[in-house]
């Protein structure tokens, strides 16, 4: 039986499989021009991004959803509970959500949302920044949440 951190964990990671498999829809209909609804006619769409943003949005979106699943089932059987489980779990829900944004975000970016200014992928603009932002935010949230797991599973104190 779940309890409540995990319960909120595996919910998050759920909806953001979901939008995941949502952009492997987006990849499908990226790589072949558009969708098929009567077998052999493609009706042409045109999606922002290139197949290679899709599949990242796709796939990304699909593996950070096991991270935090992952996490939530492993917290317990290493004696993580309480308000240090409810923290850790909070840092990972945030950071699949921030790397969600992000793939999403890259997607109406020139410059793949990689940058706030220009790179040699195109010009930044409101999207880039959209993405960016929380990425950057939860690649420092995220690190420190392993670093609790990895203190917490060598036997140190509990962080």
């Amino acid at each position: 039986m779940f309890d409540a951190v995990q319960k909120r964990m595996v919910s998050h990671a759920l909806v953001i499989m979901l939008v995941a498999f949502i952009a492997g829809l987006g990849l499908l209909s990226s790589l072949i021009g558009g969708i098929e609804l009567i077998p052999g006619q493609i009706i042409a769409i045109t999606l922002p991004g290139d197949p290679g943003a899709w599949a990242r949005a796709h796939v990304g979106g699909i593996t950070n959803a096991m991270l935090v699943m992952i996490i939530a089932l492993v917290m317990p059987g290493m004696g993580i509970t309480g308000a240090l489980a409810s923290r850790i779990g909070w840092m990972f829900i945030g950071t699949a959500w921030g790397f969600t944004v992000f793939y999403w975000a890259a997607l109406f970016a020139p410059n793949r949302a990689l940058t706030f200014g220009a790179n040699k992928f195109g010009e930044a603009n409101l999207a880039a920044m959209i993405g960016l932002l929380p990425a950057l935010v939860f690649v420092v949230v995220s690190l420190a949440a392993v670093i609790m797991l990895i203190r917490v599973a060598f036997g140190g104190p509990k962080a």
